[in-house]
């Protein structure tokens, strides 16, 4: 265990500004917080917040980082408080220790649903302060490290969270270095097998090219000395996670792939970056296609350098990776490396130039654009999705007409760019032109791609759109139209509701009288009451009572059964009916179905919109003493050649051709078999029960059919089914 003036001294190293009392005083209260508490492995649990802040310390953190995570799991596994923290340790160190608690009593059905609200309070507290990923990254690091002393299971559910979380928000902040072990330690635990055969198959690779990397490295040494170029020059490996990650996305063989080892090339200025590329492009042939500038156009995660592949000696592929010395440690430590230089020349020329003159880091810009879809109030479980969404995918680089750049992930659609640049200017799309021709909105988008976004103010994004879209921010907005506009629709129909509750008191409905009786239905504003009586989970006959109205329900039941039909606007369903608010979900009630002709009624069903039945339906007796949720409808005109089910069932003799007899008179009089069930009566062999749907035009053509079906020897009875 590393004491604790071992730990101060190693902060001390490279800050001597450090607050060596904060130091010290948070390394005694962490070790006597935690006591004789055990690990898994049977060591102290200190050692855990002391080896965390190790690792902090090794990526130069300040006193204050080291301090929290000395102090990260006293408020979670001690009795601790946040309140006690801030007393004796500061604001500034409370707020890094609560935003890394987990969240222990929430009350979640799903492991899924916790981890999602545990991300979500990550992020927050990301948000206000990124220290604190830095220390949750350290700590999650340190947990794998130790993962042998784990159950098996626990062992691969932590690897996979790891997988599925942890490791690629490390990428997404630029950390490479954590990145990296988390993924390897990770596929170690999750797939033995093709860890073991891509370690060993390194291993001989490695014996066998050790000769040739040496030549390469010394080549390109002597190279930049005789031009004046002060380069560092080392090679590296491919981690095994990476290479296998490679494999399956591009469907290669360990043989195949090209860059297994590189070099990476290390100078003093930008300048010599490209000096250096050409140098080497002039040297040795370079590979069509492998070129990729991220200095001029960095990543997300705001990693810069210039990638290119050359023919090295003996023809074997090399690929390099030339970079400053800022560029290196920002592309290993990303924001725990960014502070420190943020206040250099080539940050600000780099920020200045690629982010239109804000000094603020890609991957905080990112941070901030997942906390909007977070703000947004969508489901822990949707939350969880989009963020993985965000975190997998690979980049495109996108312009405007205007020219600005927009990264989205690979196989971005339009969609997707529009809701980049603006949730409105996504909203209203209804197509694109794509390098100035006409594209659909489907089309997959590619580096350099110039998208212009064609704008209408009538337009609100197809719920289908959500299928097409690949970044969460753009899944999420449709997601959330898609709901408003549900809302719209029950709100609509849940003031038709109440003032036919009012009309039968001779009372007009008013918004002003609404929104006064708002707050004892217990909801927001009057178009959430509304919506609310829409769906059916607020019953209308209670917003009268809210109004200050005496109901008779007995009487409005009543009513409502022998109300005269009344026609509506028509709805938007292509279900011709009249009496539905605009835009109301149709259905027909599955047992009985409805044809023009019979009269029909409608039941509101919570999250489902409005249900049809026939005014003869047994099923409607459920709903005598719901009044509120009974719509009036009427037939409006169908479409030539338009059909409706109806569900008819008869008693069939058992004999050779009876089926038959039935399907040639349905066939022959023009009607449709959607769904047919044939049971034989119980302990009665001469008889079996057929019920059959049967899609007709309306009444008439109906009765024709179960008439024809009457004529028939085979058929004893035939009856609509009620319900």
């Amino acid at each position: 265990m590393m004491r604790q003036y071992e730990l101060v001294e190693r902060v001390t190293r490279y800050d001597p500004d450090a607050d060596e009392d904060l130091l010290n005083r948070a390394y005694v209260y962490a070790m006597k917080a935690h006591g004789n508490q055990k690990r898994e492995s049977g060591e102290a649990y200190f050692n855990h917040p002391l080896e965390v802040a190790a690792i902090l310390a090794d990526m130069k953190l300040d006193d204050a980082t080291i301090a929290a995570a000395l102090l990260h799991d006293t408020v979670e596994d001690t009795g601790s408080t946040t309140q006690d923290i801030s007393e004796k340790f500061g604001p500034e160190i409370a707020a890094l220790v609560d935003g890394l608690t987990k969240i222990k009593q929430l009350d979640r059905v799903t492991r899924e649903a916790t981890q999602a609200e545990n991300l979500r309070k990550l992020l927050l507290a990301m948000s206000r302060d990124v220290r604190v990923l830095l220390v949750k990254l350290a700590d999650r690091l340190h947990n794998l490290r130790t993962l042998e002393w784990v159950k098996p299971e626990k062992r691969a559910r932590i690897a996979q969270e790891t997988m599925d979380i942890y490791a690629p928000l490390a990428g997404r902040m630029g950390m490479q270095l954590i990145r990296d072990e988390m993924e390897d330690i990770c596929f170690r635990i999750l797939n033995p097998d093709a860890n073991k055969i891509i370690t060993d198959r390194l291993s001989r690779l490695h014996q066998e090219s050790g000769n040739i990397l040496l030549e390469i490295e010394q080549e390109l040494r002597r190279t930049f000395e005789e031009k004046g170029i002060d380069a560092n020059v080392f090679g590296r490996e491919k981690r095994p996670y990476s290479i296998w990650r490679k494999m399956e996305r591009k469907h290669l063989s360990l043989d195949q792939l090209s860059d297994i080892f590189g070099f990476r090339v290390i100078v003093s200025t930008l300048d010599e970056c490209y000096r250096a590329m050409g140098l080497v492009h002039r040297r040795w042939r370079a590979v069509p296609g492998r070129f990729k500038d991220y200095i001029s156009t960095p990543k997300q995660n705001d990693y810069r350098s210039i990638h290119t592949t050359v023919v090295g000696p003996h023809h074997m592929r090399v690929e390099m990776q030339i970079r400053t010395k800022i560029m290196h440690e920002i592309a290993e430590r990303g924001v725990a490396a960014h502070a420190l230089y943020k206040d250099t020349a080539e940050v600000k020329q780099a920020d200045s130039g690629a982010r239109e003159g804000t000094a603020e880091s890609s991957a905080y810009r990112w941070l901030r654009h997942l906390m909007e879809v977070l703000q947004e109030g969508d489901s822990p479980k949707e939350f969880l999705e989009h963020t993985r969404l965000e975190l997998f995918h690979d980049q495109v680089f996108c312009f405007t007409p205007k020219g600005q750049l927009i990264a989205l992930p690979r196989g971005a659609t339009p969609i997707d760019f529009a809701y980049a640049l603006h949730t409105s200017i996504g909203d209203s799309c209804v197509g694109c032109r794509i390098n100035g021709r006409h594209a659909p909105l489907v089309t997959q988008l590619n580096n350099g791609d110039e998208v212009e976004i064609i704008r209408s103010d009538a337009q609100t994004p197809p719920p289908a759109w959500e299928a097409i879209a690949v970044t969460g921010k753009a899944k999420a907005a449709i997601r959330r139209a898609t709901r408003a506009a549900v809302r719209k629709q029950f709100a609509g129909l849940g003031k038709d509701i109440v003032s036919k509750l009012l009309e039968r008191h001779k009372v007009e409905f008013s918004d002003k009288a609404l929104a006064v009786a708002v707050p004892r239905l217990g909801h927001k504003n009057s178009d959430d009451a509304l919506a609310a009586v829409g769906r059916g989970e607020l019953s209308g006959v209670d917003v009268l009572k809210a109004l200050g109205i005496a109901v008779d329900e007995k009487d409005v039941r009543a009513a409502k059964r022998k109300a005269p039909l009344k026609a509506g606007k028509e709805g938007a369903s292509a279900i011709p009916v009249r009496g539905a608010a605009a835009g109301s979900v149709l259905r027909f009630h599955r047992q009985t179905g409805a044809v023009p002709g019979e009269r029909i009624v409608g039941i509101i069903t919570p999250n489902e919109g409005i249900t049809i039945f026939p005014i003869f339906a047994t099923a409607l007796e459920q709903f005598d003493n719901q009044p509120e949720r009974w719509v009036d409808l009427a037939w409006g005109t169908p479409e030539e050649g338009q059909r409706f089910p109806a569900r008819i069932t008869m008693e069939l003799i058992n004999e050779v051709g009876s089926l038959a007899q039935v399907t040639h008179v349905i066939g022959e009089l023009g009607g449709n078999i959607d769904e047919l069930t044939l049971q034989k009566r119980e302990g009665i062999s001469d008889f079996f029960d057929l019920t059959i749907l049967v899609e007709v035009f309306d009444n008439r053509h109906l009765n024709d059919i179960m008439n024809g079906l009457k004529g028939k020897s085979s058929v004893n009875k035939v009856r609509r089914v009620t319900g």
